[in-house]
């Protein structure tokens, strides 16, 4: 398997070894979930505005939220889906999260930015790959996957 991250930090405030250490985590998700092939993804870091911005305009939300997903394989109905053709990658979307709300969120929960951080960008993969936590029974599978996906790349709850 070969995961592919074509990374934007809008906020410029990344340092390249943190966006490496995000592509390595990206990588070992995808390791645990046994994804198979090439598969591309984006990552965009932002602030809170443009995430506000952007909660707003596609969910109606208008306030700023911690990650938010824009899954290629998932249609609505009547839509076609986006298949890859023979040879060429799994394209499965795009990951947004705001860099300030992890800040403030690890702040919250009292545990490291960079547990914040690998817990949003985690959660937005498997979004991308069609899991939800809409339901308890959806959370329960979700959470426990990210749980099992962070913990064993050594971010344990603090």
């Amino acid at each position: 398997m070969t995961l592919t991250v074509d990374m934007n930090d809008e906020t410029k405030t990344l340092k390249e070894e943190q966006k490496q250490w995000v592509v390595r985590l990206l990588n070992h998700a995808a390791d645990v979930l046994d994804l198979k092939g090439p598969i591309d993804c984006s990552v965009t870091f932002v602030n809170n505005p443009r995430i506000q911005d952007i909660n707003r305009e596609y969910r109606g939300i208008n306030r700023p939220t911690d990650v938010i997903s824009f899954a290629l394989e998932e249609m609505a109905e009547g839509e076609v889906p986006i298949l890859p053709e023979d040879g060429e990658p799994r394209v499965l979307g795009d990951i947004i999260v705001s860099l300030e709300k992890a800040a403030e969120q690890a702040d919250a929960y009292g545990h490291s930015f960079e547990r914040e951080l690998g817990f949003l960008v985690v959660h937005g993969l498997l979004h991308l790959l069609g899991y939800d936590h809409a339901t308890p029974a959806e959370e329960k599978v979700m959470f426990g996957l990210q749980e099992k996906i962070l913990s064993s790349y050594g971010l344990s709850r603090d």
